[in-house]
């Protein structure tokens, strides 16, 4: 049986350094007309679509669909040039788990994030991660992580086969991480690599909660796939 790995990507396989929020200042300022300052809009854990609905509410605008894809294009046209403006980096661990993984036919790694397709791609694409992912579920038409999670089940049927549930794991770095994978009973592995601190995380009950993604060879023991 398949072992699926669905990761998140901002906290968790790297960080901008919130490169993504100034982006969509500009894209917000662009669109509506007047300087923004959503430095201290939440967004760990958040989606993409809800990020965009939150900015266009603060900034006194409704919220429909067509202006939240106005935002969103924006962005994502804006992203690849923009991401040097901020100190990002791959986070621990991360390359040598997905180099460990990437030539075996027992385990899929796919992502489970976010971030809308165009910006997922961009982000892997600058620091190097794009060739370790085919597959993924988005919040290109989803502001909800569930559904989003039930998309990454679905993707994997479509790919695998059968997907045993039990074998079905989530790594991400926020509650919402958490929450999502056990809404498709799948396990969760919470890293404290983002804005939550490894307590905070356990409060949560994932299946396992790291401080940060370790050697492959403990992190493959503790899934249980043979090294």
């Amino acid at each position: 049986m398949t072992t699926i790995l669905c990761w998140d990507i901002d906290g968790t396989l790297i960080t901008t350094a919130r490169a993504g929020i100034f982006i969509l200042e500009d894209a917000a300022a662009e669109l509506i007309g007047q300087a923004v300052d959503f430095s201290k809009l939440p967004t760990a854990g958040q989606t993409d679509r809800k990020i965009a609905a939150n900015i266009l509410i603060q900034a006194g605008i409704e919220p429909e669909k067509q202006k939240i894809d106005e935002l969103l294009d924006l962005y994502a046209a804006n992203l690849p040039s923009s991401l040097p403006r901020r100190q990002g980096k791959v986070l621990e661990g991360v390359r040598e788990i997905l180099e460990h993984l990437k030539s075996r036919s027992d385990v899929l790694s796919m992502l489970l994030t976010g971030n809308i397709s165009k910006g997922a791609q961009a982000k892997l694409a600058y620091y190097g991660l794009d060739e370790y992912f085919t597959h993924g579920a988005f919040a290109d038409f989803n502001e909800d992580r569930r559904a989003i999670a039930q998309q990454a089940v679905d993707i994997a049927k479509e790919i695998v086969g059968k997907v045993n549930l039990d074998r079905f794991f989530v790594i991400g770095d926020t509650p919402h991480d958490i929450d999502c994978c056990a809404a498709v009973q799948g396990k969760a592995i919470a890293v404290a690599t983002g804005a939550y601190s490894l307590p905070e995380l356990e409060q949560h009950n994932p299946w396992w909660a790291i401080a940060s993604l370790p050697t492959p060879e403990v992190f493959l023991n503790k899934i249980g796939v043979r090294i």
